[in-house]
């Protein structure tokens, strides 16, 4: 009989897999995403599209954090909601903003934690777009610059470690590097959202965040899904600006564009499997149709073995908390 390849020899045990697996994920790798509400420090309610997932109180989230941390989270990043919102989106570069008060907290009380601040606009503005807007409707970009700029001083003042900016504006990384050097935070890294598409995949977070526009859409400033070079010119505008790490977002609709990514810049690259991505497997999993923990853990190791260095999930802090990854 001639000799053929038996790729079975390498899969006969579980120990024989576990030795050769190329793809790993690990604690280091992965980002819990917290949605921090300015109300009652105990207040805590589920968001009814993303299951597990809450809406906290600064109280209420230090618990949920340390319970992750126990787990073995390493990393995690904060979006806020304000009391109140307005037109230039102020609570978001406010000094006793709710982000930086989460910062402030958090890097208390674990100072090795690495906290990442999302910078954006969206979910302080009365409009729910990511930039101010002008008396036609028009999104405009150089003004929103400055305001964004303020927004990640105030975050790194606050102790955050990464200033992650997710607005998709024209030169906000520039301006962002700009403002935090000249003010002494030149040790601060930038991750940006350097490949955001305006994506049918948010729906849940817009609950999550209560930041959905209150007209129109973020197509004029967020990429078009068909679009895969525009993701090689805005990751080198990136670049170029002074960003630190690359995000791709949303994260397994675009495992093309992530690998296109790492094989394209020597940059840590992070892949974000937003709150659609985590709302199907989490009804699939309800439903029976699927193993949810294992379709969870499946899509991570997609993500990594695409080229992603960095992931940021929802499934983050149950996965550690139940072992499945350490």
């Amino acid at each position: 009989m001639e000799n053929f390849y038996r790729g079975r020899r390498l899969r006969s045990s579980s120990a024989l897999r576990d030795m050769v697996r190329e793809t790993k994920v690990s604690a280091a790798d992965l980002i819990q995403p917290y949605f921090v509400v300015e109300i009652d420090p105990n207040y805590k309610k589920p968001i009814s599209s993303m299951p597990g997932q809450f809406q906290l109180g600064l109280s209420a989230l230090m618990a949920e954090v340390e319970l992750a941390v126990n787990a073995g989270l390493k990393s995690l990043i904060l979006f806020g909601i304000p009391n109140e919102k307005d037109p230039v989106g102020s609570g978001a570069y406010a000094e006793d903003g709710i982000v930086q008060q989460a910062i402030r907290r958090i890097k208390k009380k674990w100072p090795e934690l690495v906290v990442v601040a999302d910078t954006c606009l969206c979910e302080y503005t009365s409009h729910g777009h990511c930039g101010l807007v002008s008396s036609t409707g028009e999104v405009q970009n150089d003004p929103t610059l400055e305001l964004l700029a303020r927004t990640a001083l105030a975050q790194a003042q606050a102790g955050a470690d990464i200033i992650a900016p997710s607005d998709m504006m024209d030169g906000r990384v520039a301006a962002i590097r700009q403002a935090l050097d000249a003010n002494g935070f030149i040790q601060t890294p930038i991750m940006s959202y350097a490949v955001k598409y305006a994506s049918s995949f948010y729906g849940p977070f817009r609950e999550a965040a209560e930041s959905a526009p209150q007209f129109g859409d973020r197509k004029t400033y967020q990429m078009d899904p068909a679009n895969w070079r525009e993701a090689l010119r805005e990751a080198a505008a990136d670049v170029d600006e002074g960003a630190d790490m690359l995000m791709v977002k949303p994260g397994l609709p675009y495992l093309d564009i992530i690998r296109l990514v790492r094989d394209n810049f020597d940059l840590p690259v992070a892949a974000y499997q937003v709150s659609g991505e985590y709302s199907q497997i989490k009804a699939a999993g309800q439903l029976g149709w699927i193993d949810e923990t294992l379709v969870a853990l499946e899509s991570l190791v997609a993500l990594k073995r695409a080229g992603a260095d960095l992931i940021l999930s929802y499934f983050s802090q149950d996965l550690l908390k139940a072992g499945h990854i350490s």
